[in-house]
């Protein structure tokens, strides 16, 4: 989910709620404690050079049980970073912390915000010697295939 979606989003809400796959809800009482702009500059395995920017929300679950972010405020700290760090509409990247940090990409089920788990992939999987999956087949069509093209007794196995 990009930022311009969350900025279109927050208005329509009366509550600000993330929700993790699992299902289990970051408590309400949870702070943002930064809004910002990550540039990654790298090198991946097979020597092409990459940048990726991503937006930054980092989610804090404090013990200020009185806490309720409201959307209004989230989009005034969202418009405050970009006014102040020039934060670019890209792809957002929340930072949430269980049994250690976990980065998460966000999307939205009409009602919360869902953590959305993210795994690693290479990127050079042609340059670094990763063999190819193998094509999956269904036996079933396979056999189809042969029947259609060749019976018993036509001469051409």
């Amino acid at each position: 989910m990009k930022l311009s979606q969350v900025k279109a989003l927050l208005p329509t809400l009366e509550t600000v709620s993330f929700k993790l796959e699992n299902g289990s809800f970051v408590p309400e009482h949870f702070h943002v404690t930064e809004v910002g702009m990550v540039t990654k500059n790298f090198i991946d395995c097979g020597g092409v050079i990459r940048t990726e920017k991503t937006v930054n929300f980092q989610l804090w679950n404090a013990n200020d049980f009185e806490h309720r972010l409201k959307p209004a405020k989230l989009l005034n700290i969202i418009k405050l970073s970009e006014e102040k760090l020039g934060i670019e509409d890209a792809e957002i990247e929340v930072e949430y912390q269980s049994d250690t940090i976990g980065k998460y990409s966000l999307a939205f089920d009409g009602t919360n915000f869902i953590l959305q788990n993210k795994t690693t992939a290479c990127l050079a999987q042609d340059q670094c010697g990763m063999p190819q999956e193998k094509q999956k087949i269904k036996l079933s069509e396979l056999q189809t295939a042969q029947t259609s093209s060749c019976s018993p007794n036509s001469g051409c196995c």
